[in-house]
């Protein structure tokens, strides 16, 4: 209570932080909770990190698919950074606060990135449709140029979102305590502090959450449904199979981001319990990133030997690195 006042100016409808309270209520699994996000998250950067070099460094990879997926990783490092780093920090120290202006921006980045990784999720969906469907027509409608046209379409897209929606939620009046019971920064716990009324703000979050899920929803909904069309029309048993493999991959992936993000956020106030949003939110957060590149990439034929390759070219520069350094010295000394 004490560190809930102090965050408290003399004018009760401001503050200068937020108490982040995080999972408190699992105070004697916090340690355990800790190693495991920890695992989770290390197991996202690297994942996705290599996703991002091999796909940059091998031009055996440097085809619109690979491209999308690299931006794809970078969406989801950006994504964990934003949020994990702080999370953990808190489930080891006693004071978990976060400043007015941190929260804010916490929660910009959050809408910022998860309206670009919607879309590119549905450009993805787009890119395997053509691939599929149109083969003869693929490297001419997905060329470099409309391929970095749309990327850069997905990120600036975010932007304004993200200003209107953290810049209103954070222009209320807070008042009463300033416990947000979360682990980050979201739209639904910080309106929890709000004292006035948010109903038209609320709209506003359903109309946004809708117009930037309801697009790719439909392209991804369309694509699939005349990839499938496609491959059941192939001859050959192999490539249906591993047409229906890569889609099933993708369509798990997509379903696993789009149930749980309009669960918490085309219904800001909904009836789940906070413990129950905290888990959700845990799954999109950390899990969802983790298990893309696995996913999507990393039992992809391409890439593993592209790793193979990359590995082997490591290895061959590391053991040969003491012979050059004895060559070096051998020529200076002797």
């Amino acid at each position: 209570m004490e560190l809930a006042e102090e965050l408290k100016l003399e004018n009760q409808t401001m503050v200068t932080g937020f108490i982040l309270m995080g999972f408190s209520h699992l105070a004697k699994l916090q340690l355990l909770l800790f190693v495991v996000v920890l695992l989770m998250f290390l197991s996202a950067l690297t994942g996705n990190s290599l996703i991002v070099i091999i796909t940059t460094t091998d031009p055996a990879l440097h085809t619109p698919m690979y491209y999308l997926l690299k931006n794809l990783a970078l969406s989801e490092i950006c994504f964990t950074l934003d949020i994990v780093p702080k999370m953990l920090m808190n489930l080891l120290v006693e004071r978990k606060v976060t400043s007015f202006y941190g929260c804010a921006l916490q929660l910009h980045l959050v809408i910022h990135l998860i309206t670009s990784e919607c879309l590119l999720l549905g450009i993805m969906a787009y890119d395997r449709y053509v691939a599929i469907c149109h083969p003869l027509r693929y490297a001419t409608v997905m060329n470099k140029r409309v391929c970095l046209q749309m990327v850069i379409a997905c990120w600036l897209s975010g932007i304004p979102v993200a200003i209107v929606l953290a810049v209103w939620l954070f222009s209320f009046s807070f008042c009463g305590s300033t416990e947000i019971n979360h682990f980050f920064c979201d739209i639904a716990p910080v309106l929890e502090l709000v004292c006035s009324g948010t109903s038209f703000f609320e709209l506003l979050v359903f109309v946004a959450t809708v117009a930037i899920m309801l697009f790719p929803f439909i392209l991804i909904s369309v694509s699939y449904i005349c990839i499938i069309h496609t491959i059941l029309q192939m001859p050959s048993a192999e490539s249906r199979h591993r047409a229906f493999s890569i889609c099933t991959a993708h369509l798990v992936v997509v379903t696993l981001f789009y149930c749980t993000t309009c669960l918490i956020h085309l219904k800001p106030k909904s009836s789940l319990s906070p413990n129950s949003k905290k888990l959700v939110s845990l799954s999109y957060t950390v899990a969802t990133p983790m298990l893309n590149p696995i996913i999507y990439s990393l039992r992809n034929k391409e890439v593993k030997e592209s790793l193979k390759r990359s590995f082997g070219r490591i290895s061959s520069q590391m053991i040969s690195l003491p012979r050059c350094v004895f060559c070096f010295l051998l020529h200076v000394f002797v």
